[in-house]
């Protein structure tokens, strides 16, 4: 296993997520508070979920039994996907496969991520844009 993939295995609970505007402006697209775990498996494989706290519930039980807004308002405060990954040892890239995505237009899709450790945090950030997310590996939930 490689030294990189040993060091990103697990999981990881989300510190902050946000872009940078054209004036280097900090700008929070699930607010200042998100949630979220980032998971990566000794299988290669990995999952994102992430969302903005205090999401309305829908008015009805049930898991498809929002009305239309509703469930828009949820999908808008709501980013995951999850599928394969790969690793670039050289350089500290790691490739998230999009094989399932909340963003339809994303599936199939590869994200080109550089990761930067910081004792027990990733910097996760875009080649492509100004997105940056931390994440602190998350507590161990076994019981022993």
């Amino acid at each position: 296993m490689s030294k990189l993939k040993n060091k990103i295995m697990g999981t990881w609970e989300l510190v902050s997520y946000y872009r940078l505007d054209e004036d280097g402006e900090k700008i929070y697209p699930l607010g200042e508070d998100p949630k979220g775990f980032l998971i990566y498996t000794a299988d290669g494989y990995m999952s994102a979920q992430l969302m903005k706290q205090g999401r309305i519930n829908y008015s009805l039980e049930g898991l498809h039994n929002g009305t239309e807004q509703e469930m828009a308002e949820a999908a808008h405060g709501y980013h995951a996907y999850s599928g394969k990954y790969d690793i670039d040892e050289v350089d500290g890239s790691i490739y998230h496969h999009n094989e399932v995505s909340l963003i339809p237009n994303r599936l199939g899709d590869v994200q080109d991520r550089q990761i930067q450790f910081e004792e027990d945090t990733i910097s996760i950030t875009s080649r492509t844009s100004s997105t940056h997310i931390v994440w602190k590996k998350a507590e161990n939930n076994q019981q022993e």
